[in-house]
């Protein structure tokens, strides 16, 4: 199976908390961090899919750690399509200490394609569904410096 796409990123000291770990609400902006990359690799930027008068929304997220984070761990953020409805589509990122290769967390994202004028449900077009489908297996962001 092709590695997912995946994204680099390094703990910041302002992003950990009194218990020297990454804050666990810091993990949602790691996980949109990489959703917006993983839609520069399908669509371009996330622009383009703005310019055609699309947008998403999340409805849901739910993520699980398996262990902590710390300040200057260098972070590999997997992300891969789990699943397509009509009008809503779910990703996977599976976040990864890097060196390790320690699985951190794992978090499910639920979005709902809507109409960026309206904000109402649209069904995902044909050509961004077949671009999920795909995914970007083996392409590689590094942010992490």
């Amino acid at each position: 199976m092709a590695q997912p796409f995946t994204l680099l990123l390094r703990v910041r000291y302002g992003e950990c908390d009194a218990q020297q770990v990454v804050f666990n609400a810091r993990y949602g902006d790691y996980i949109d961090v990489a959703a917006t990359e993983f839609y520069r690799v399908l669509f371009g930027s996330y622009q383009a899919l703005l310019e055609r008068g699309l947008d998403s929304q999340v409805v849901r997220m739910n993520t699980d750690w398996s262990s902590s984070a710390r300040f200057d761990d260098v972070l590999e953020l997997r992300v891969q399509t789990l699943r397509l409805g009509t009008t809503s589509y779910s990703l996977q990122v599976d976040i990864l200490q890097h060196a390790e290769q320690r699985l951190v967390a794992r978090s499910e994202i639920t979005y709902v394609m809507i109409d960026a004028r309206s904000f109402t449900k649209v069904a995902i077009p044909d050509d961004l569904r077949a671009r999920f489908e795909q995914g970007a297996p083996g392409v590689l962001i590094n942010q992490a410096g």
